[in-house]
Protein backbone atom coordinates (compact mmCIF):
# COMPACT_ATOMS: atom_id res chain seq x y z
CA UNK A 1 0.00 0.00 0.00
CA UNK A 2 1.28 3.48 -0.85
CA UNK A 3 1.70 6.41 1.55
CA UNK A 4 3.38 4.38 4.24
CA UNK A 5 0.50 1.90 4.46
CA UNK A 6 -2.08 4.56 5.44
CA UNK A 7 -5.32 5.03 3.54
CA UNK A 8 -6.59 8.48 2.59
CA UNK A 9 -10.28 9.47 2.37
CA UNK A 10 -12.48 6.77 0.85
CA UNK A 11 -13.08 6.90 -2.87
CA UNK A 12 -16.82 7.66 -3.14
CA UNK A 13 -17.02 8.76 -6.76
CA UNK A 14 -17.77 12.37 -5.75
CA UNK A 15 -15.75 15.32 -4.48
CA UNK A 16 -14.95 15.23 -0.79
CA UNK A 17 -14.56 18.54 1.04
CA UNK A 18 -11.39 19.34 2.94
CA UNK A 19 -13.37 19.25 6.19
CA UNK A 20 -14.83 15.85 5.35
CA UNK A 21 -11.42 14.50 4.41
CA UNK A 22 -10.00 15.82 7.65
CA UNK A 23 -12.84 14.27 9.59
CA UNK A 24 -12.21 10.88 8.01
CA UNK A 25 -8.54 11.09 8.89
CA UNK A 26 -9.58 11.88 12.45
CA UNK A 27 -11.90 8.91 12.41
CA UNK A 28 -9.02 6.69 11.39
CA UNK A 29 -7.12 7.98 14.39
CA UNK A 30 -10.11 7.34 16.62
CA UNK A 31 -10.46 3.87 15.18
CA UNK A 32 -7.03 3.04 16.45
CA UNK A 33 -8.32 3.91 19.93
CA UNK A 34 -11.43 1.76 19.46
CA UNK A 35 -13.88 4.67 18.99
CA UNK A 36 -16.32 5.69 16.21
CA UNK A 37 -16.94 9.02 14.50
CA UNK A 38 -19.44 10.58 12.11
CA UNK A 39 -18.51 12.61 9.06
CA UNK A 40 -20.08 16.08 8.80
CA UNK A 41 -21.08 17.50 5.46
CA UNK A 42 -22.14 14.23 3.84
CA UNK A 43 -25.48 12.81 2.71
CA UNK A 44 -27.41 10.55 5.06
CA UNK A 45 -26.09 7.39 3.53
CA UNK A 46 -22.53 8.58 3.99
CA UNK A 47 -22.76 10.07 7.48
CA UNK A 48 -23.47 6.83 9.31
CA UNK A 49 -20.85 5.87 11.85
CA UNK A 50 -17.74 4.35 10.38
CA UNK A 51 -17.45 0.67 11.06
CA UNK A 52 -14.49 0.38 13.39
CA UNK A 53 -12.30 -2.66 13.18
CA UNK A 54 -10.76 -3.52 16.50
CA UNK A 55 -6.96 -3.16 16.52
CA UNK A 56 -5.07 -6.38 16.07
CA UNK A 57 -4.13 -7.75 19.44
CA UNK A 58 -0.52 -8.84 19.79
CA UNK A 59 -0.06 -12.57 20.08
CA UNK A 60 2.78 -12.17 22.56
CA UNK A 61 2.91 -11.21 26.21
CA UNK A 62 3.19 -7.47 26.90
CA UNK A 63 4.51 -6.40 30.27
CA UNK A 64 2.68 -3.97 32.53
CA UNK A 65 5.52 -1.47 32.04
CA UNK A 66 5.27 -1.66 28.24
CA UNK A 67 1.46 -1.24 28.37
CA UNK A 68 1.82 1.85 30.56
CA UNK A 69 4.31 3.40 28.14
CA UNK A 70 2.03 2.60 25.20
CA UNK A 71 -0.88 4.33 26.93
CA UNK A 72 1.21 7.46 27.58
CA UNK A 73 2.25 7.62 23.94
CA UNK A 74 -1.34 7.39 22.70
CA UNK A 75 -2.36 10.16 25.10
CA UNK A 76 0.25 12.50 23.64
CA UNK A 77 -2.07 13.53 20.74
CA UNK A 78 -4.14 16.56 21.82
CA UNK A 79 -5.64 18.22 18.74
CA UNK A 80 -8.15 16.52 16.44
CA UNK A 81 -7.41 17.04 12.77
CA UNK A 82 -10.06 19.74 12.40
CA UNK A 83 -8.39 21.75 15.18
CA UNK A 84 -4.99 21.49 13.49
CA UNK A 85 -6.45 22.75 10.21
CA UNK A 86 -8.22 25.60 12.01
CA UNK A 87 -5.10 26.55 13.99
CA UNK A 88 -2.85 26.50 10.93
CA UNK A 89 -5.34 28.67 9.05
CA UNK A 90 -5.35 31.11 11.98
CA UNK A 91 -1.59 31.56 11.58
CA UNK A 92 -1.83 31.79 7.81
CA UNK A 93 -4.31 34.62 8.25
CA UNK A 94 -1.92 36.36 10.65
CA UNK A 95 0.90 36.06 8.13
CA UNK A 96 -1.27 37.56 5.41
CA UNK A 97 -2.53 40.43 7.59
CA UNK A 98 0.98 41.62 8.42
CA UNK A 99 0.73 45.07 9.98
CA UNK A 100 -3.10 45.14 10.01
CA UNK A 101 -3.51 43.36 13.34
CA UNK A 102 -5.66 44.84 16.08
CA UNK A 103 -4.21 45.47 19.57
CA UNK A 104 -6.22 42.53 20.85
CA UNK A 105 -4.82 40.22 18.19
CA UNK A 106 -1.28 41.35 18.99
CA UNK A 107 -1.71 40.62 22.70
CA UNK A 108 -3.11 37.20 21.88
CA UNK A 109 -0.11 36.42 19.65
CA UNK A 110 2.28 37.45 22.44
CA UNK A 111 0.51 35.21 24.94
CA UNK A 112 0.30 32.25 22.55
CA UNK A 113 3.93 32.57 21.46
CA UNK A 114 5.22 32.39 25.02
CA UNK A 115 2.89 29.48 25.75
CA UNK A 116 3.92 27.60 22.59
CA UNK A 117 7.63 28.07 23.32
CA UNK A 118 7.06 26.66 26.80
CA UNK A 119 4.78 23.77 25.86
CA UNK A 120 6.02 22.68 22.44
CA UNK A 121 9.51 24.09 21.86
CA UNK A 122 11.94 24.61 24.74
CA UNK A 123 11.00 26.24 28.03
CA UNK A 124 14.66 27.03 28.69
CA UNK A 125 14.71 29.61 25.89
CA UNK A 126 12.25 31.78 27.80
CA UNK A 127 14.66 32.10 30.73
CA UNK A 128 17.59 33.09 28.51
CA UNK A 129 15.83 35.52 26.19
CA UNK A 130 15.91 39.17 27.24
CA UNK A 131 12.85 39.58 25.02
CA UNK A 132 10.94 37.79 27.78
CA UNK A 133 12.90 38.49 30.95
CA UNK A 134 13.52 42.21 30.30
CA UNK A 135 10.47 43.22 28.26
CA UNK A 136 8.27 44.72 31.00
CA UNK A 137 4.56 43.90 30.68
CA UNK A 138 4.60 42.10 27.33
CA UNK A 139 7.26 39.84 25.86
CA UNK A 140 8.93 41.31 22.81
CA UNK A 141 7.82 39.27 19.79
CA UNK A 142 9.85 39.98 16.67
CA UNK A 143 7.63 41.01 13.80
CA UNK A 144 9.39 43.04 11.13
CA UNK A 145 12.70 44.62 10.32
CA UNK A 146 14.52 46.57 7.66
CA UNK A 147 18.12 47.64 7.31
CA UNK A 148 19.52 48.07 10.81
CA UNK A 149 16.19 48.22 12.67
CA UNK A 150 13.88 45.58 14.14
CA UNK A 151 10.34 46.23 15.33
CA UNK A 152 8.39 43.96 17.63
CA UNK A 153 4.69 43.21 17.30
CA UNK A 154 3.68 46.08 19.60
CA UNK A 155 5.76 48.64 17.70
CA UNK A 156 8.83 48.79 19.96
CA UNK A 157 11.92 49.49 17.83
CA UNK A 158 15.48 48.26 18.30
CA UNK A 159 18.80 49.16 16.70
CA UNK A 160 20.10 45.74 15.67
CA UNK A 161 23.69 45.34 16.86
CA UNK A 162 23.28 41.57 17.17
CA UNK A 163 22.63 40.84 13.51
CA UNK A 164 21.23 37.37 14.16
CA UNK A 165 24.77 36.36 15.26
CA UNK A 166 26.22 37.69 12.03
CA UNK A 167 23.71 36.79 9.33
CA UNK A 168 22.59 40.37 8.59
CA UNK A 169 25.80 41.79 7.13
CA UNK A 170 23.75 43.21 4.25
CA UNK A 171 21.03 44.35 6.64
CA UNK A 172 17.53 43.01 7.20
CA UNK A 173 15.46 42.44 4.04
CA UNK A 174 17.90 44.02 1.62
CA UNK A 175 15.57 44.77 -1.30
CA UNK A 176 17.78 43.33 -4.04
CA UNK A 177 18.32 40.07 -2.17
CA UNK A 178 14.63 39.74 -1.34
CA UNK A 179 13.74 40.49 -4.96
CA UNK A 180 16.10 37.80 -6.26
CA UNK A 181 14.56 35.17 -3.98
CA UNK A 182 11.00 36.28 -4.79
CA UNK A 183 11.67 36.13 -8.53
CA UNK A 184 13.19 32.65 -8.25
CA UNK A 185 10.25 31.49 -6.15
CA UNK A 186 7.98 32.27 -9.11
CA UNK A 187 9.88 29.72 -11.20
CA UNK A 188 11.32 26.89 -9.07
CA UNK A 189 11.71 26.85 -5.29
CA UNK A 190 13.70 23.65 -4.73
CA UNK A 191 15.76 21.25 -6.81
CA UNK A 192 14.41 18.38 -8.87
CA UNK A 193 17.57 16.43 -7.94
CA UNK A 194 17.92 15.27 -11.55
CA UNK A 195 18.11 18.29 -13.84
CA UNK A 196 21.09 20.61 -13.50
CA UNK A 197 20.07 23.79 -11.73
CA UNK A 198 21.84 26.82 -13.22
CA UNK A 199 21.95 28.96 -10.06
CA UNK A 200 24.00 26.37 -8.19
CA UNK A 201 26.59 26.47 -10.95
CA UNK A 202 26.48 30.26 -11.13
CA UNK A 203 26.98 30.70 -7.37
CA UNK A 204 29.78 28.12 -7.34
CA UNK A 205 31.55 30.07 -10.09
CA UNK A 206 31.19 33.38 -8.25
CA UNK A 207 32.52 31.92 -5.00
CA UNK A 208 35.37 30.23 -6.84
CA UNK A 209 36.35 33.56 -8.38
CA UNK A 210 36.27 35.61 -5.16
CA UNK A 211 37.70 32.99 -2.77
CA UNK A 212 41.35 33.28 -1.72
CA UNK A 213 44.04 31.89 -4.02
CA UNK A 214 43.32 28.57 -5.69
CA UNK A 215 40.19 27.71 -3.71
CA UNK A 216 37.75 26.91 -6.48
CA UNK A 217 35.38 23.97 -5.99
CA UNK A 218 32.60 24.03 -3.42
CA UNK A 219 29.59 22.28 -1.96
CA UNK A 220 26.48 24.06 -0.66
CA UNK A 221 24.52 23.22 2.45
CA UNK A 222 22.31 25.08 4.91
CA UNK A 223 24.20 26.17 8.02
CA UNK A 224 27.67 26.58 9.44
CA UNK A 225 27.94 23.31 11.29
CA UNK A 226 27.16 21.45 8.04
CA UNK A 227 29.98 23.32 6.31
CA UNK A 228 32.42 22.28 9.03
CA UNK A 229 31.23 18.66 8.89
CA UNK A 230 31.81 18.62 5.14
CA UNK A 231 35.27 20.15 5.53
CA UNK A 232 36.20 17.49 8.11
CA UNK A 233 35.05 14.68 5.83
CA UNK A 234 36.93 16.15 2.88
CA UNK A 235 40.12 16.49 4.94
CA UNK A 236 39.92 12.90 6.13
CA UNK A 237 39.16 11.62 2.66
CA UNK A 238 42.03 13.48 1.02
CA UNK A 239 44.72 12.89 3.63
CA UNK A 240 43.58 9.41 4.68
CA UNK A 241 44.22 10.59 8.22
CA UNK A 242 41.70 10.99 11.04
CA UNK A 243 42.98 13.50 13.59
CA UNK A 244 42.35 17.24 13.98
CA UNK A 245 43.90 20.07 15.94
CA UNK A 246 41.44 22.70 17.14
CA UNK A 247 41.59 25.65 19.51
CA UNK A 248 40.43 26.33 23.04
CA UNK A 249 37.22 28.41 23.08
CA UNK A 250 36.82 27.82 19.34
CA UNK A 251 33.25 27.48 18.05
CA UNK A 252 32.58 25.37 14.96
CA UNK A 253 28.99 24.14 15.37
CA UNK A 254 27.03 21.63 17.41
CA UNK A 255 26.53 18.56 15.24
CA UNK A 256 28.62 15.54 16.18
CA UNK A 257 31.80 16.15 14.19
CA UNK A 258 31.88 19.91 14.52
CA UNK A 259 31.06 19.65 18.23
CA UNK A 260 34.14 17.47 18.56
CA UNK A 261 36.17 20.51 17.47
CA UNK A 262 34.42 22.72 20.02
CA UNK A 263 36.82 24.20 22.55
CA UNK A 264 34.20 24.76 25.28
CA UNK A 265 33.43 22.15 27.90
CA UNK A 266 29.89 23.40 28.59
CA UNK A 267 28.78 22.35 25.11
CA UNK A 268 30.76 19.10 24.97
CA UNK A 269 30.31 17.32 28.29
CA UNK A 270 26.68 16.26 27.84
CA UNK A 271 27.52 14.49 24.56
CA UNK A 272 30.80 12.78 25.36
CA UNK A 273 32.37 10.65 24.06
CA UNK A 274 32.85 12.68 20.89
CA UNK A 275 35.51 12.06 18.23
CA UNK A 276 38.56 10.99 20.18
CA UNK A 277 41.42 12.09 17.92
CA UNK A 278 40.96 15.84 18.36
CA UNK A 279 43.67 17.83 20.15
CA UNK A 280 43.30 21.35 21.52
CA UNK A 281 45.75 24.24 21.60
CA UNK A 282 45.56 27.86 22.71
CA UNK A 283 44.15 30.16 20.02
CA UNK A 284 46.77 32.57 18.74
CA UNK A 285 49.75 30.40 19.73
CA UNK A 286 51.36 29.01 16.57
CA UNK A 287 54.24 27.56 18.60
CA UNK A 288 51.81 25.29 20.43
CA UNK A 289 50.34 24.11 17.12
CA UNK A 290 53.82 23.25 15.88
CA UNK A 291 54.66 21.45 19.12
CA UNK A 292 51.41 19.44 18.88
CA UNK A 293 52.16 18.44 15.28
CA UNK A 294 55.72 17.45 16.16
CA UNK A 295 54.51 15.36 19.06
CA UNK A 296 51.88 13.69 16.86
CA UNK A 297 54.49 12.84 14.24
CA UNK A 298 56.91 11.48 16.84
CA UNK A 299 54.36 9.11 18.38
CA UNK A 300 52.67 8.14 15.13
CA UNK A 301 49.37 10.02 15.44
CA UNK A 302 47.68 10.90 12.15
CA UNK A 303 46.59 14.54 11.86
CA UNK A 304 44.41 15.45 8.88
CA UNK A 305 44.02 19.19 9.49
CA UNK A 306 44.34 22.18 11.76
CA UNK A 307 41.02 24.05 12.16
CA UNK A 308 40.70 27.65 13.37
CA UNK A 309 38.63 30.80 13.02
CA UNK A 310 40.43 33.87 11.64
CA UNK A 311 38.95 35.81 14.57
CA UNK A 312 37.21 33.86 17.31
CA UNK A 313 33.63 35.10 17.24
CA UNK A 314 31.61 33.22 19.84
CA UNK A 315 34.57 33.42 22.24
CA UNK A 316 34.16 37.20 22.21
CA UNK A 317 35.88 38.67 19.12
CA UNK A 318 39.36 37.37 19.98
CA UNK A 319 41.89 38.71 17.46
CA UNK A 320 45.09 36.64 17.11
CA UNK A 321 48.62 38.07 16.81
CA UNK A 322 49.51 39.21 13.30
CA UNK A 323 51.99 36.38 12.81
CA UNK A 324 49.53 33.66 13.85
CA UNK A 325 47.87 32.80 10.55
CA UNK A 326 51.07 33.06 8.44
CA UNK A 327 52.76 30.76 10.96
CA UNK A 328 49.84 28.30 10.83
CA UNK A 329 50.15 28.16 7.06
CA UNK A 330 53.90 27.48 7.20
CA UNK A 331 53.63 24.89 9.97
CA UNK A 332 50.84 22.97 8.21
CA UNK A 333 52.91 22.89 5.02
CA UNK A 334 55.92 21.64 6.94
CA UNK A 335 54.01 18.77 8.56
CA UNK A 336 51.85 17.90 5.51
CA UNK A 337 48.50 18.62 7.15
CA UNK A 338 45.65 20.69 5.77
CA UNK A 339 44.68 24.13 7.08
CA UNK A 340 40.93 24.72 7.46
CA UNK A 341 39.70 28.29 7.96
CA UNK A 342 36.26 28.51 9.57
CA UNK A 343 34.95 31.75 8.00
CA UNK A 344 31.31 31.08 8.89
CA UNK A 345 31.16 34.24 11.01
CA UNK A 346 34.09 36.26 9.66
CA UNK A 347 33.44 35.83 5.93
CA UNK A 348 31.68 38.14 3.48
CA UNK A 349 33.21 41.34 4.84
CA UNK A 350 32.45 41.15 8.56
CA UNK A 351 36.02 41.90 9.70
CA UNK A 352 36.75 44.65 7.17
CA UNK A 353 38.12 42.33 4.48
CA UNK A 354 36.11 40.05 2.21
CA UNK A 355 37.55 37.05 4.08
CA UNK A 356 39.09 37.09 7.53
CA UNK A 357 42.27 35.37 6.30
CA UNK A 358 42.78 38.26 3.84
CA UNK A 359 44.09 40.34 6.75
CA UNK A 360 47.19 38.16 6.72
CA UNK A 361 47.27 37.18 3.03
CA UNK A 362 46.86 33.49 3.90
CA UNK A 363 45.28 30.88 1.62
CA UNK A 364 43.84 27.90 3.50
CA UNK A 365 43.33 24.46 1.97
CA UNK A 366 39.63 24.37 2.87
CA UNK A 367 37.39 27.27 3.86
CA UNK A 368 33.97 27.08 5.54
CA UNK A 369 31.34 29.75 4.81
CA UNK A 370 27.90 30.46 6.24
CA UNK A 371 25.67 33.01 7.98
CA UNK A 372 25.81 36.16 5.80
CA UNK A 373 26.54 34.26 2.56
CA UNK A 374 22.75 33.80 2.33
CA UNK A 375 22.26 37.57 2.42
CA UNK A 376 20.20 37.45 5.61
CA UNK A 377 17.28 36.06 3.58
CA UNK A 378 17.95 32.33 3.07
CA UNK A 379 19.91 29.69 5.01
CA UNK A 380 23.06 28.97 3.01
CA UNK A 381 26.55 27.71 3.76
CA UNK A 382 29.41 26.13 1.86
CA UNK A 383 32.84 24.63 2.08
CA UNK A 384 35.33 25.31 -0.68
CA UNK A 385 38.70 23.80 -1.54
CA UNK A 386 41.25 23.37 -4.32
CA UNK A 387 40.69 21.29 -7.46
CA UNK A 388 43.46 18.94 -6.33
CA UNK A 389 41.87 18.19 -2.98
CA UNK A 390 38.36 18.06 -4.48
CA UNK A 391 39.28 15.19 -6.80
CA UNK A 392 38.58 12.70 -4.00
CA UNK A 393 34.90 13.68 -4.10
CA UNK A 394 34.51 13.51 -7.87
CA UNK A 395 34.76 9.78 -8.48
CA UNK A 396 31.65 9.32 -6.37
CA UNK A 397 29.96 12.72 -5.92
CA UNK A 398 27.30 11.14 -3.71
CA UNK A 399 29.77 10.45 -0.91
CA UNK A 400 28.61 13.79 0.45
CA UNK A 401 25.21 15.13 -0.60
CA UNK A 402 22.26 17.12 0.70
CA UNK A 403 18.58 17.27 -0.22
CA UNK A 404 18.18 20.99 0.38
CA UNK A 405 21.77 22.19 0.06
CA UNK A 406 22.28 24.54 -2.88
CA UNK A 407 18.57 24.84 -3.64
CA UNK A 408 17.54 27.53 -6.15
CA UNK A 409 16.12 29.93 -3.56
CA UNK A 410 19.27 29.81 -1.43
CA UNK A 411 21.52 30.18 -4.46
CA UNK A 412 19.50 33.17 -5.70
CA UNK A 413 20.06 34.76 -2.28
CA UNK A 414 23.77 33.90 -2.39
CA UNK A 415 24.25 35.41 -5.84
CA UNK A 416 22.48 38.58 -4.75
CA UNK A 417 24.47 38.68 -1.50
CA UNK A 418 27.76 38.61 -3.41
CA UNK A 419 26.51 41.32 -5.77
CA UNK A 420 25.48 43.54 -2.85
CA UNK A 421 28.61 42.83 -0.79
CA UNK A 422 30.94 43.85 -3.62
CA UNK A 423 28.73 46.48 -5.25
CA UNK A 424 28.17 48.36 -1.99
CA UNK A 425 31.72 47.66 -0.71
CA UNK A 426 30.45 46.18 2.53
CA UNK A 427 33.97 45.05 3.56
CA UNK A 428 35.25 48.61 3.15
CA UNK A 429 32.27 49.99 5.05
CA UNK A 430 32.88 47.45 7.84
CA UNK A 431 36.50 48.57 8.13
CA UNK A 432 35.53 52.25 8.31
CA UNK A 433 32.50 51.88 10.58
CA UNK A 434 34.31 49.33 12.74
CA UNK A 435 37.22 51.71 13.37
CA UNK A 436 34.73 54.46 14.29
CA UNK A 437 32.78 52.16 16.61
CA UNK A 438 35.95 50.84 18.30
CA UNK A 439 37.21 54.37 18.89
CA UNK A 440 33.97 55.36 20.60
CA UNK A 441 33.94 52.20 22.70
CA UNK A 442 37.53 52.72 23.81
CA UNK A 443 36.66 56.24 24.90
CA UNK A 444 33.91 54.75 27.05
CA UNK A 445 36.38 52.16 28.34
CA UNK A 446 38.66 54.97 29.51
CA UNK A 447 35.76 56.52 31.45
CA UNK A 448 34.49 53.23 32.88
CA UNK A 449 37.79 51.39 33.29
CA UNK A 450 36.66 49.84 36.56
CA UNK A 451 34.01 47.75 34.76
CA UNK A 452 35.18 47.55 31.11
CA UNK A 453 38.19 45.22 30.94
CA UNK A 454 38.83 45.30 27.19
CA UNK A 455 37.40 46.45 23.87
CA UNK A 456 38.57 44.42 20.89
CA UNK A 457 37.68 43.29 17.40
CA UNK A 458 38.20 43.66 13.67
CA UNK A 459 35.78 45.49 11.42
CA UNK A 460 32.30 45.08 12.82
CA UNK A 461 33.01 41.91 14.80
CA UNK A 462 33.48 43.62 18.16
CA UNK A 463 33.65 42.39 21.74
CA UNK A 464 33.31 44.37 24.98
CA UNK A 465 34.62 42.43 27.99
CA UNK A 466 33.34 43.43 31.43
CA UNK A 467 34.59 42.61 34.90
CA UNK A 468 31.94 39.95 35.54
CA UNK A 469 29.26 37.92 33.82
CA UNK A 470 26.58 39.51 36.02
CA UNK A 471 27.63 43.03 35.05
CA UNK A 472 27.82 42.10 31.39
CA UNK A 473 24.28 40.76 31.48
CA UNK A 474 23.10 43.92 33.22
CA UNK A 475 24.62 45.99 30.41
CA UNK A 476 23.00 43.85 27.69
CA UNK A 477 19.66 44.02 29.53
CA UNK A 478 19.96 47.79 29.99
CA UNK A 479 20.66 48.25 26.29
CA UNK A 480 17.67 46.05 25.44
CA UNK A 481 15.40 48.25 27.52
CA UNK A 482 16.87 51.27 25.71
CA UNK A 483 16.18 49.77 22.29
CA UNK A 484 19.56 48.24 21.34
CA UNK A 485 20.04 44.53 20.61
CA UNK A 486 23.38 43.00 21.61
CA UNK A 487 24.29 39.60 23.04
CA UNK A 488 26.90 37.86 25.08
CA UNK A 489 28.46 34.63 24.00
CA UNK A 490 25.95 31.79 24.05
CA UNK A 491 26.32 30.92 27.72
CA UNK A 492 28.35 33.82 29.05
CA UNK A 493 27.56 37.55 29.14
CA UNK A 494 30.95 38.66 30.46
CA UNK A 495 31.77 39.66 26.88
CA UNK A 496 29.00 41.12 24.74
CA UNK A 497 29.29 41.06 20.96
CA UNK A 498 28.43 43.82 18.54
CA UNK A 499 27.68 42.67 14.97
CA UNK A 500 25.47 45.20 13.17
CA UNK A 501 24.84 45.50 9.44
CA UNK A 502 28.08 46.47 7.74
CA UNK A 503 26.61 49.73 6.41
CA UNK A 504 25.32 50.97 9.79
CA UNK A 505 25.29 54.78 9.65
CA UNK A 506 27.65 56.67 11.95
CA UNK A 507 24.62 58.47 13.39
CA UNK A 508 23.26 55.15 14.62
CA UNK A 509 26.67 54.19 16.01
CA UNK A 510 26.64 57.46 17.95
CA UNK A 511 23.16 56.66 19.25
CA UNK A 512 24.28 53.19 20.40
CA UNK A 513 27.29 54.72 22.15
CA UNK A 514 25.04 57.27 23.88
CA UNK A 515 22.65 54.55 25.06
CA UNK A 516 25.57 52.43 26.26
CA UNK A 517 26.93 55.44 28.16
CA UNK A 518 23.52 55.96 29.75
CA UNK A 519 23.35 52.27 30.69
CA UNK A 520 26.81 52.32 32.28
CA UNK A 521 25.95 55.47 34.24
CA UNK A 522 22.90 53.77 35.66
CA UNK A 523 24.91 50.70 36.73
CA UNK A 524 27.99 52.34 38.26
Amino acid sequence: MKNGGRRGPRATGKAVSAAAAAAELEAARMAAAGRTAEFPGRSDDESSPLTVVEPIKPDFAVSKKARAKARSRRAARRFPVEKVIKESQYWLDIISKGQRLTPGQKKRIIKETVKSFSTYFNTGFLAYRKSVAEADQYASIEWTGEGTMIEDITGRQYIDCLGGFGIYSAGIRHPRIVEAVRNQLERMPLSSQELLDPLRGALAELLGEIAPGNLQKCFFINNGTDAVEGAMKLARLYTEKSGFISTLRGFHGKSYGSLSLMGKAEFRIAFEPLLQDVYFVEFGDADEVEWQLKKARDVGLDIAAVVAEPVQGEAGAIVPPDDYWPRLRAVCDEYDVLLIADEVQTGMGRTGKLWGVDHWDVIPDIMCLGKSVGGGVMPLSAFISTPEIWKVLEQNPFLHSSTFGGNPLACAAGIAAINVTLGEDLPGQAAEKGAYFLQGLRELQARYSDVIVEVRGKGLLIGIEFNSTEFGYSVAAGLFRRGVLVAGTLLNAKTIRIEPALFIPKEQIDEVLNRLDDTLKSLT
